[in-house]
């Protein structure tokens, strides 16, 4: 199997193309622009082998895809690239127009393109993952989890652009019959995560004892799913997924943020003791323009169709992951000290 990965340099692209190489002895060619969340050193495990290959790539350049398409001819694309941090989308939301919904569609189109020039057998297996985000379908209350049928309600400039950019692949099947996948996933962590995202921003201040910054009261819920959990969920949308359909990847691990915060101050305690709890850090700020208050996701369409389902319970995986950021100092420093040292991001600039 060959398989071209969008967005591979950044932190679910990775644990893709590194599963699919590693666990699936598969091809795998990483186009990525390397954005300021990219990293190549998170491909470090796969970047020596014969059967990966990077090129660097905006989705936004048309005649740059049709080129890579032609070349490596893969029987699948997983489409990962994206601007994904809410707090940026606030501050700066042309970007994220430009890349999850323009550069969506030059990928579609230059995927069309390929497919119908595929042999009918090479159509019947080939597959276009488009990966989104379950903050697509708004806020929650208390109760009920979003299923593959919930409405689209997004709040942020980035829910709406990945909202867009469904929309825009479930077109592509209906008008052209090209056979797009879409996936809706909960809130992944996990190693190799960019540290502007709540859990390693939190892990990188922790150790550094500075204050632990928490929107609000901490009380909006998210589901937390493993990054190498969601990756197989992916592949296997690859391989056995169904054209037209979609699917929903969740970890069944809701938690607070501040239970969130409070378990990474655990964990961490306990690794490193210090002279006092690491909860004392916590500081409560204002809250996030437009926050939604719970994701939960129903995951059993993909438990009963692909056989799929979170392998990592939330406590084993943070721990997991603490362990890896106190191991792994070579991996962020670099982009912690150059490229976000941690500063509030997403108020929007007064207007005059």
């Amino acid at each position: 199997m060959r398989v071209l990965v969008t967005g591979g340099a950044g932190f679910i692209g990775s644990a893709v193309c590194r599963r699919l190489v590693l666990e699936h002895g598969a091809t795998v060619i990483n186009v990525d622009k390397l954005t300021y969340a990219a990293n190549l050193n998170s491909l470090a495990p796969i970047a020596g082998e014969r059967t990966y290959v990077f090129e660097q790539i905006d989705i936004c350049q048309r005649e740059a895809l049709n080129a890579i398409l032609a070349k490596y001819r893969p029987d699948g694309i997983i489409h990962l690239a994206a601007e994904s941090h809410v707090d940026r989308s606030i501050t700066g939301s042309a970007a994220f127009v430009e890349t999850n919904i323009v550069g969506t569609y030059n990928l579609l189109e230059a995927g069309r393109e390929y497919f119908d020039r595929l042999t009918a057998q090479q159509r019947d297996h080939f597959r276009f993952v488009h990966v989104s985000t379950d903050e697509v379908y708004g806020s929650l209350g208390s109760e009920g989890l979003f299923c593959e049928e919930t409405p689209y309600r997004p709040s942020s400039p980035y829910s709406a652009s990945k909202a867009a950019s469904d929309h825009l692949a479930h077109a592509w099947f209906k008008t052209y019959g090209f056979p797009v996948i879409v996936s809706n996933c909960s809130n992944n962590y996990g190693p190799y995560q960019f540290p502007e995202k709540l859990i390693p921003l939190t892990i990188l201040n922790a150790m550094e004892g500075v204050p632990l910054p928490v929107y609000g009261r901490g009380s909006n819920v998210r589901d937390w799913l493993y990054v190498d959990d969601h990756a197989e969920g992916l592949i296997r949308l690859i391989s056995h997924g169904r054209p037209g359909e979609k699917y929903n990847f969740g970890g069944d691990s809701e938690r607070t943020n501040l239970e969130v915060v409070e378990q990474i101050c655990d964990v961490l305690d306990e690794i490193v003791p210090g002279m006092t709890s690491r909860r004392s850090l916590i500081r409560f700020v204002q809250d996030r323009p437009g926050h939604d208050f719970r994701y939960a996701v129903d995951a059993s369409k993909a438990r009963r169709e692909l056989g799929w389902r979170p392998g990592k319970s939330f406590e084993d995986g943070i721990a997991q992951t603490v362990r890896w950021y106190l191991e792994s100092r070579a991996w962020w420093e670099a982009p912690r000290a150059k490229v976000y040292g941690g500063a509030r991001l997403g108020l929007p600039a007064l207007q005059h």
